[in-house]
């Protein structure tokens, strides 16, 4: 080939989009692309499996949407090539993770050529069909005149909130036909979701003025939305009075731990998390995931709750329960609007009368909440409880941006740490094998910053030997990444599920394919990767140890002994 071809094209354009990292694991359908990066400017990033691509993406997408917020010159979307149906399959773990993280990702895969397929060769499927329930778009470029636009839609669709994920398949006699250089399209500008309908503004500022007791659950659009949009919600708070919380499963800082109105996140727990909710007036802000794991046997919500719904995501305004105010719009710029009109309906006495309640129900559940975020240490045990290790890693580290998997170690970590905006992501989507990659991408991304931030990936032993080998790209990166695990040697989420199912306690079940018997030595496998492993038996060794990881350049594995 001596012209100028799809995959040039593709490459080129991605750099005129500012993207600067291909994620991937190649294939031979993937070739004409490898060989268009060789001859660019764009770094790939080898992942040892397609999942751990799509992770770490994800991972990287997320932190560079925050670095966006602050500076426009940032392109937050990543970008993956995966390899043809076997590979685009293993992504797909991850690709459903992207979905619920609402992260913009354009992932892409070879194919074969298309006047091939009906001989039903090695590798061969039905690419878009795979991934479409996952996607916001999937589509395959039939034609090398198409690829442009193709291209540009996909990115526009996966940066326009809501963000997420789309697919586009690149069958490689497209990719190595003949264009012309010139036929880029220019990515334009994205749009935002909007102020949202004045008049719902409007119905929703008097239902909030005439609550007796607003309560204010923040999901994860507000994150995504902007740091703006997290002062937006602590503008609605205070105008408004109300207590706040986070929606169930929120894996993003919506609002600052440390502003006295904040009570808590909101467990996947039926019983707690009807009475965290049992009030005159819901305002539900950018919420995805607000409800819990398992069926629950009634309403979470009372059907004589008055309830507010704000979203840049239309689907969510209204699903679950009847909104009496609905309005679809950028989270921080409808919240801005609401407390504006607040600040005039609600005098100082009515305000300072809700703020003081919340500061009483705040310390009536003040030993409830703790108590989430504590397991109590038998008799004679010398590992770290969960509650140790958070409180050591928040004492040595309080700023560090953190990725987080752990799981049944997750409350602790939200309960004990009271983190500022932009400060955490974690799995939304709830399938394991995220979190390591995500780190991983994490710290790409902070790494190319001018004051990069410590990346703590806080991942479970059951998450972590999910993709152990994400270590290896951290190490051939030379990113700097302390990777922290929670170490129990079991999948304690799944017999605490076992008991919520079928009641009892431990001693009641026997437990099959839930422990780590015998147990993977973690050390010796992060090493094996290229990295420095620890292993940490008892709380008196974490925060020296983990301090000296931060302390070093390069990818350091704290494997954290700890028990149930």
């Amino acid at each position: 080939m001596t012209g100028y071809t799809g995959s040039d094209l593709f490459v080129d354009a991605l750099e005129q989009y500012g993207v600067e990292h291909v994620f991937g694991n190649p294939g031979t359908t993937e070739l004409p692309v490898l060989d268009a990066i060789s001859r660019s400017d764009l770094e790939y990033v080898l992942g040892l499996h397609e999942d751990i691509a799509v992770g770490m993406a994800s991972g990287y997408a997320s932190t560079r949407r925050y670095h966006a917020h602050h500076d426009e010159s940032v392109m937050p979307a990543g970008v993956v090539n995966l390899h043809i149906t076997p590979g685009l399959a293993h992504g797909v773990g991850n690709t459903y993770a992207a979905q619920f993280a609402g992260t913009p990702l354009v992932i892409t895969a070879g194919n074969h050529e298309r006047d091939f397929r009906h001989e039903e060769p090695l590798l061969h499927g039905d690419l878009e069909a795979m991934v479409d329930q996952f996607t916001k778009w999937s589509d395959e470029v039939l034609d090398v005149t198409a690829l442009p636009t193709m291209l540009r839609r996909a990115f526009r669709v996966a940066l326009t909130p809501p963000t997420g994920p789309v697919f586009l398949g690149l069958p490689q006699d497209v990719m190595l036909s003949e264009t012309d250089p010139e036929a880029i399209e220019p990515l334009g500008q994205i749009p935002n979701a909007g102020p949202g309908d004045a008049g719902q503004i409007e119905r929703a500022a008097d239902l909030l003025a005439e609550a007796d007791d607003p309560v204010l659950i923040l999901g994860d659009h507000v994150a995504r939305s902007g740091a703006d949009a997290v002062d937006a919600a602590v503008d609605l708070a205070e105008a408004s009075g109300a207590r706040v919380h986070a929606e169930i499963l929120s894996c993003e800082v919506n609002f600052p731990g440390d502003h006295p109105q904040w009570i808590s996140h909101i467990p996947p727990n039926e019983g707690v998390a009807s009475m965290l909710m049992d009030t005159d007036t819901l305002v539900l802000v950018g919420t995805s995931t607000h409800t819990t794991l398992l069926n629950h046997e009634n309403a979470l919500v009372d059907s004589d709750t008055t309830c507010i719904h704000i979203s840049d995501d239309a689907w969510e305004v209204g699903k679950n329960q009847p909104a009496q105010a609905a309005v679809v719009g950028d989270p921080g710029l409808v919240m801005d609007q609401l407390a504006e009109r607040l600040e005039d309906r609600i005098d100082t006495a009515e305000r300072q009368r809700r703020i003081d309640s919340v500061e009483t129900t705040k310390q009536a559940l003040a030993s409830t909440i703790q108590s989430m975020s504590e397991d109590e240490t038998p008799e004679g045990e010398t590992r770290a409880s969960k509650a140790d290790l958070v409180d050591a890693l928040k004492a040595t580290a309080p700023d560090a941006y953190v990725v987080d998997e752990g799981v049944t170690s997750k409350y602790p970590l939200l309960i004990r740490w009271e983190m500022e905006a932009e400060q955490m992501i974690s799995n939304k989507g709830g399938g394991l094998g995220y979190g390591l990659p995500a780190s991983v991408g994490a710290a790409l991304a902070e790494s190319m910053t001018e004051d990069p931030r410590d990346v703590v990936g806080y991942i479970g032993d059951g998450s972590y030997l999910y993709y152990p080998h994400s270590i290896y790209t951290a190490v051939r990166h030379d990113l700097d990444l302390t990777v922290v695990i929670p170490d129990n040697r079991n999948y304690r989420i799944l017999k605490d599920n076992t008991i919520s199912i079928f009641g009892g306690d431990d001693e009641d079940h026997d437990y099959v394919g839930m422990d780590f018997e015998p147990p993977v030595d973690l050390v010796k496998n992060a090493e094996s990767h290229g990295a420095r492993g620890h292993r940490v038996e008892t709380p008196d060794e974490i925060a020296d140890t983990f301090a000296d990881a931060l302390e070093r350049e390069g990818t350091d594995v704290l494997d954290v002994f700890v028990h149930d």
